[in-house]
Order: structure tokens, then C-alpha cells, then sequence
């Protein structure tokens, strides 16, 4: 016989898990389905192991600049191995805490591949044979896996993924990443700092495309200052593999082809959702362009069948993943929570510097028609950023001319990651350039910036 629950998780990653215990929380008996690690993705070979090989590759860019802050560090060097061990076990320190969090929750814990084989049913497939179960509720978070070029897929030896990128046996001497989103860049950043040759390609005309078009020349600039070639604008056409590197064709926005030596590269060009193979296709689940169709709660087109996170669609976020796999819970159990909307959900780059955003750039806002007020103030202009040698970037704002309302703000320099969800908590709460004005930020903080930022809006900044 098959166990049965009331609700059945497919994936654990941070969708995945954070339903489930949800779920558990809300008294229902609970099942979540993993065929690797529990964590997903994010937690094992993304979000969480990505940050701590940054912050080393952040570590020893201090190191080398020692002398900036009248220091003095000889000899500096680094271990490959260690580096790579330090972030594998930072990333198995957090998966024990999920599985701390199954045990806590009473979450039956199965692992194996599954698939839905009918509504409220799912196969289990594992090593000696196979594991039923049913339950009434079945949500997909399957996630999603790196896009391959289709001339040219990932071996693990020259062409890269994000998975061999972040477990190197060796150090890259030249390094080609392909793409420069969050994950390209972040690469790129890492690389460099740790003393690669790096070059980054953009078929689109500007590096990370969804910020604020201000950022994006910002960062274009910095990066460049800081050794890495940005080609923008242009097609990758060939890919030649040999024992000791990889030969790139690389078409420029003039229409030429150049063709270059690297010794390896990384290919960050999109995800592909995890939908096959788990049962969609026999009981109708309608899906585009491989993404999981949902309304605001989760719900497919297939009654007690629902899904969010990446298998859903953009953006591709694990807190994203996260607060819909609450939302959708919470409605199943008869709750009453707001539908999922994408409107207030911070991006972050954590490169160096870092970038954040959220909301309209200035640009999307002009095009729906606002009548809009912009603000901006440098890190320069701000003493605690002087003082920690870190005076480059800029937070900038977005308001609504007429009724003050934050449309959007897009920061870059440093840890704007962390003061973002400052803004993105004022537009959750529909505050107003009037409120922002009449807050009182720390001195001397970084912070202290976003204040200034609001008050350049209105011609009103103190310190620039």
C-alpha cells in the first residue's frame, strides 16, 4: 500500500523545504521528495557555496591592496583546494540544518526520483525498486538546471557550468564567461579578483541587462578598471575543445568574427526548468515554454496539483521560491493570504562591488507613463563608505512626481545587497517620499545614503 499524506513536496529546494515546513506548521503530514541534497540548488551549488567563494576571493583582494589601509601583507598566496573545501562545507553545514528542520517538523524525508503518476499519486524511484505515495495536495519544485550552448555543452574539463565553476581543480588562466547576469558576473568578479585573465561576453548591448541602465554602465566601467574585458553586443558562433584550452569565434557587434585562446570557459546564458519526466505531460499539466503555469497561489490547471520557484518562471530567486511556496500553502489549508505578485522582489548581485534593485528602473517607469522624480547619491558622498575605502557606486531612487510612491531603487558599491531590503520593506508597506524624508538614519552608516538618495529625489541632499 502506499504511505499517504496530506501533502507530498517534489524538490527541496528553498521553495520545496520551506512549504513543507509551512505545511507542517499548519498541522498537515507532510512528505518532500529529493533526488540529490536536501537544500536544492541554492543552498548546494548555488546561493550559499557561490557566497563564501566570494567572500574569499573578497578576503584576498584586501590582502593584496593591504597597503590602501596602511597595512602590510608579504607572500600573499592561496590554496585552490582549501578555498574550494571551505565553501563545500559551508554549503554541508546548512543542508544538515534542513535536515535538522525535517526532523523537527516530522517531514518524511524520501529520496529518489519522482513522478506524478496520476492526481494525488507519485512514484518514487530509487536504487532497489521504487516507493508510492499519495496525498491529496502534490507541489512541484522541481527547480531548474543550467541552459547548455547547443554547439558546445558543459564537460566539466574546459566548458563550464556553475557547478564545475564552483568545485575548480585548477585555477583558470583565461577565463571566457559566457553571459553577464547575476551568475555570470558574480563569476567573473571571483576569477578575476583570484588573479584570472577574464573576458565576459554579452549578446545583449549592456552587462547585466535587467538593472538600471545607469548601473549597468557603472559596473561595465568598474569591472573594466578592474582588469576584466567586457565584450557587449556580441554572439558567440564557435567553440573548438583541446587538451590544453578552448579556441572562441566571437562575432562583435561590427559584424567581425575573432577567434581567441582560453583555457577555460563558463557558460551563463539562462536555466532550463526541471519538468520532464515527472508526470505533467499524462495528466495535462499546461506548461510554457517548459514553465509551470500558476495563478497567484500556486494552483495549475490541474485540480491538487500546484508548483512554484524556478519551475514556474521568472524571476529565477530563491526567496522568490520561498515566500510562493508559503503563499500557496497557506491557501491550500483554507488561509487567506495575498496572491503571489513579482512587483517588490529584490535582485542581487553580490560581485565587487555589489549591486540590488527593485521595483521600475527609471526607464521602465517612463515607459508606463509616469511622471516620475529621481534621486541619486554617490558612495563618495558618504563618510562611512570613505572610511572603508570602498567610495565607489551610487543608490538611486524612483518616485512617482504626483503621489510619491517608490517606484523603484537600484543601488551598486559596497554591501548594497544588505541595505536593499530597506526599500523593498517601504514599498511592502506603501510608504511615500514623505515618510522616507522623516526617518532618522544612523550616522555613520551606509545607509545613510538611501536617506540622501530619497531627498535628492526632491532637491533636498545634504551632503553632495
Amino acid at each position: 500500500m502506499a504511505d499517504t499524506f496530506d501533502l507530498i513536496v517534489l524538490g527541496s529546494g528553498p521553495g520545496g523545504y520551506v512549504a513543507a515546513i509551512r505545511g507542517a506548521q499548519l498541522g498537515l503530514k507532510v512528505a518532500i521528495v529529493e533526488r540529490e541534497r536536501l537544500g536544492g540548488i541554492c543552498l548546494n551549488w548555488g546561493c550559499i557555496p557561490t557566497k563564501a567563494l566570494l567572500r574569499t576571493s573578497e578576503i584576498y583582494h584586501y590582502m593584496t591592496h593591504a597597503g590602501d589601509y596602511g597595512l602590510k601583507a608579504d607572500n600573499i598566496g592561496f590554496d585552490l583546494a582549501k578555498i574550494v573545501d571551505r565553501s563545500r562545507k559551508v554549503s554541508g553545514q546548512l543542508n544538515a540544518g534542513v535536515k535538522g528542520l525535517m526532523k523537527k517538523n516530522k517531514i518524511t524525508v524520501v529520496e529518489g526520483f519522482g513522478t506524478i503518476t496520476a492526481k494525488g499519486k507519485l512514484s518514487v524511484k530509487q536504487g532497489n525498486g521504487t516507493v508510492d505515495l499519495e496525498a491529496k495536495h502534490i507541489l512541484v519544485a522541481t527547480g531548474a538546471r543550467a541552459r547548455d550552448l547547443p554547439f558546445a555543452k558543459a564537460d566539466g574539463k574546459r566548458i563550464w557550468t556553475y557547478r564545475h565553476a564552483m568545485v575548480p581543480e585548477v585555477m583558470p588562466t583565461k577565463l571566457l564567461v559566457i553571459g553577464s547576469g547575476a551568475i555570470g558576473v558574480e563569476f567573473a568578479s571571483f576569477y578575476n579578483d583570484m588573479g584570472a585573465d577574464v573576458t565576459i561576453v554579452e549578446m545583449l548591448p549592456r552587462i547585466l541587462p535587467v538593472e538600471d541602465e545607469e548601473v549597468s554602465a557603472f559596473m561595465e566601467k568598474r569591472l573594466t578598471k578592474d582588469g576584466i574585458k567586457i565584450v557587449t553586443g556580441a554572439a558567440l558562433e564557435k567553440i573548438d575543445t583541446g587538451a590544453d584550452g578552448v579556441k572562441a569565434t566571437i562575432k562583435g557587434k561590427d559584424g567581425k568574427s575573432t577567434t581567441e585562446d582560453y583555457s577555460h570557459v563558463i557558460v551563463a546564458i539562462g536555466i532550463v526548468p526541471n519538468t520532464e519526466e515527472i508526470g505533467l505531460e499524462k495528466l495535462g499539466v499546461q506548461t510554457e515554454r517548459g514553465h509551470i503555469k500558476v495563478d497567484g497561489f500556486g494552483r495549475t490547471n490541474v485540480e491538487g496539483i500546484y508548483a512554484i520557484g524556478d519551475v514556474t518562471g521568472a524571476p529565477w530567486l530563491a526567496h522568490k521560491a520561498s515566500h510562493e511556496g508559503i503563499v500557496c500553502v497557506e491557501k491550500l489549508t483554507g488561509g487567506s493570504p495575498h496572491p503571489f505578485e513579482t512587483w517588490n522582489i529584490p535582485g542581487c548581485t553580490y560581485s565587487r562591488p555589489q549591486v540590488a534593485s527593485v521595483g521600475l528602473t527609471e526607464a521602465k517607469a517612463k515607459e508606463a507613463g509616469r511622471d516620475i522624480k529621481v534621486g541619486k547619491f554617490p558612495f563618495i558622498g558618504n563618510g562611512k563608505a570613505i572610511a572603508l575605502g570602498e567610495a565607489d557606486g551610487f543608490i538611486k531612487t524612483v518616485f512617482d512626481a504626483k503621489t510619491g510612491e517608490l517606484l523603484g531603487a537600484h543601488m551598486v558599491g559596497a554591501e548594497v545587497t544588505e541595505l536593499i531590503q530597506g526599500y523593498v520593506v517601504a514599498r511592502q508597506l506603501e510608504t511615500t517620499e514623505h515618510e522616507l524624508m522623516e526617518t532618522v538614519f544612523a550616522h555613520p552608516t551606509l545607509s545613510e545614503m538611501m536617506h540622501e538618495s530619497v531627498l535628492g529625489a526632491y532637491g533636498r541632499a545634504i551632503h553632495f
